[in-house]
């Protein structure tokens, strides 16, 4: 069978630092390859050789059995390339149909519009993936899931014979991940060869019909899904052994820190809501994308106001009606979405960390850039963030460690409550496990944590209680020694009565 890619011995550096060295990637028709690596192995340069957005120094790229000696945008596109990724690249005020559009059609001046027609290509390439979505809706207003379907309907409409899909699941829920993947199998059986970059290592084996491992820019090996094992696959890509993921951690558990009761929020959809957390404890929370999980978080550090019920913070009553009465109280919240929210990219790795507690580094409103400098070493050190200067700008980290970053910024707060939404999303499997390290670092320490997160082993592997949202209500809370996957779906979809 022809290759649809083979790259052979692609090198590149970028100031004098070697990215890719000799690496070597190939697909075949109808296959998802899967590539592997840690935050820094190569992944990121080698998809931007392939989609032509960089150029390597040596080494050969083949599509089609053709060797492209100059590779840009525009011929990959031409040679049947498409990319997904992480954060769909839609146009938020236009329709479904105009962003489908965008991608397609050739743009020639003095073209009249044929609005209609629009229309109906997007609701075809919308049908062969067996979705339904009104053409006319404007990209802001679709899901993550809805968006990314709209990525692939782009890329089957430009009849791409090679679709790179680079943290495809990383903001989906179980069931949409499912859907995802009958939308992958379908492509596969019409012959389009499928590059998966995820660093959910079960999705790997769930979908991959080959592995490929990158580790330091080099390739360390490529195995097809049966000849590798779950353990097997993270010593390659982390070059040891890593026999615990989820270092969960006998804590003496103390007295309540946080309790809510009967909270409810209009604006944030959360219903009657009530739990505590004590210190030293990890209360999961799990559920469907839509539940209310984030929701309920951003109600009760302030973002979202409050209609009724209670916060009690060490069994006191308190009011909490923005972000800076709750980080006064004791309690600091990570959010979902780090590029966003959790880190400031273009500032320094210093300033980000000083950012939620100003006044611990300033006097009379002048910033002492030496206490900043101090503290950010200190959280580097601890959170052993790979940098080279506390002066790095954050967009310079890689993924798991900017997470670090923004975990830092809360800890210079010294917060007896800290709430983490998907606080390892789209690390990778190492940073992964040294951020459910400094976890339990901080519950050994007293902190009560309660931890939001997508992926059901990391809340059965990393909780002492799980609390299980539906349609913005509490569904159950079950015990460590109960909770079970099916367990936790059953509550999450309302099969199941709770405890």
């Amino acid at each position: 069978m022809s290759l649809l890619l083979h790259a052979s011995s692609i090198t590149k550096s970028f100031d004098g630092t070697r990215a890719l060295r000799g690496v070597s990637f190939d697909l075949l028709p109808g296959e998802v390859h899967a590539l592997v690596g840690e935050n820094g192995a190569g992944k990121s340069t080698l998809l931007k050789i392939i989609t032509g957005a960089e150029s390597g120094d040596a080494g050969m790229l083949m599509l089609g059995g053709q060797i492209v000696r100059r590779m840009d945008p525009a011929t990959a596109r031409a040679l049947g390339v498409a990319a997904i990724y992480q954060q769909p690249a839609l146009f938020p005020h236009l329709t479904l149909a105009e962003n489908i559009a965008l991608a397609l059609e050739s743009g020639r001046p003095w073209t009249r519009v044929d609005w209609p027609a629009r229309r109906r290509t997007a609701a075809a390439l919308l049908a062969r993936l067996e979705v339904s979505i009104d053409p006319d809706r404007l990209a802001e207003t679709l899901s993550m899931p809805e968006q990314q379907l709209v990525e692939i309907a782009k890329a089957l409409g430009a009849d791409a014979k090679i679709v790179i899909m680079d943290e495809p699941t990383a903001s989906l829920a179980d069931r949409e991940v499912e859907h995802l993947f009958g939308v992958i199998r379908r492509l596969r059986a019409n012959g389009v060869g499928i590059v998966y970059v995820s660093h959910r290592l079960e999705e790997l084996f769930a979908i991959a019909d080959r592995l490929t491992v990158l580790r330091d820019g080099e390739t360390v090996a490529t195995r097809r899904r049966d000849e590798i094992d779950r353990d097997d696959l993270i010593a390659l890509m982390v070059g040891r052994s890593l026999n615990v993921v989820f270092p969960k951690r006998r804590v003496a558990i103390g007295d309540v820190a946080l309790e809510v009761r009967g909270l409810t929020s209009r604006a944030a959809g959360v219903r009657n809501v009530s739990f505590a957390v004590r210190r030293g404890e990890i209360l999961g929370v799990a559920g469907l994308v839509g539940s209310g999980r984030t929701e309920l978080a951003e109600a009760i550090f302030g973002v979202r106001t409050r209609d009724a019920g209670e916060i009690r913070v060490n069994e006191t009553p308190v009011t909490i009606e923005s972000p800076a009465d709750a980080i006064r109280l004791g309690i600091a919240y990570l959010p979902e979405d780090r590029r966003r929210h959790g880190v400031v990219l273009p500032m320094s790795i210093e300033a980000n960390v000083s950012l939620a507690n100003l006044k611990a580094v300033s006097r009379n409103g002048l910033i002492n850039r030496s206490a900043e400098r101090n503290i950010a070493g200190r959280f580097i050190d601890q959170l052993r963030v790979k940098t080279r200067s506390p002066a790095d700008e954050v967009a310079s980290l890689s993924g798991g460690n900017q997470q670090k970053v923004a975990i830092a910024r809360w800890l210079a707060t010294a917060p007896s409550v800290m709430i983490l939404d998907e606080p390892t999303q789209g690390v990778d499997v190492g940073s992964k496990a040294e951020i459910h390290a400094i976890m339990e670092d901080l519950a050994e320490r007293g902190v009560a944590l309660v931890m939001i997160s997508s992926e059901l082993p990391e809340v059965l592997g990393m909780s002492d209680r799980v609390l299980v949202m539906r349609a913005g209500e509490v569904a159950g809370i079950v015990e460590r020694e109960d909770a079970t996957q099916p367990r936790v779906m059953a509550l999450a979809l309302g099969h199941a009565q709770p405890s």
